[in-house]
């Protein structure tokens, strides 16, 4: 996991979209490494809005549009008039995903994108739309080729 500092810092290197298969698979050549694409693990403390299904939709698809993935689909879930939202959206490129404990302040994210995408770009946009005072983040990359 990485703190507020470090992620202010952290920077995801261009990627160069090359097929590494036979077809056009959109996977990522970086660093001498070929992979399907990056997955972030996103956790929010001290979060607001997280209640507001509005809000939540507007966040994701800022979200999406800035890491440049097409959204497919949007479906989420306000388990309450003051509960917590569970959703996803589905993208040509994968998906982001939102599992919100209000009462917590807290959100646990996902943004899981392929080729040219930037998961990195949908950073700023939580920071700025839900005001966490803390924020953790993991990254994994999916289909990492032998």
């Amino acid at each position: 996991m990485t703190t507020n500092a470090a992620l202010r810092k952290a920077r995801a290197p261009a990627a160069e979209t090359v097929p590494v298969a036979e077809g056009n698979d959109y996977f990522v050549r970086r660093n001498g490494l070929a992979y399907a694409g990056t997955h972030l693990l996103i956790d929010i403390w001290g979060a607001s809005g997280l209640d507001d299904l509005g809000l939540v939709d507007a966040a994701l698809r800022e979200a999406v549009a800035a890491t440049g993935a097409t959204l497919l689909r949007m479906d989420l879930h306000h388990f309450s008039p003051n509960g917590g939202i569970s959703g996803v959206a589905v993208l040509a490129e994968s998906h982001m995903s939102i599992h919100t404990w209000p009462e917590r302040a807290y959100a646990a994210l996902d943004v899981f994108v392929c080729g040219t995408c930037d998961p990195y770009k949908s950073v700023p946009v939580l920071r700025r739309i839900f005001r966490p005072s803390s924020v953790q983040l993991a990254e994994m990359k999916r289909g990492l080729m032998p």
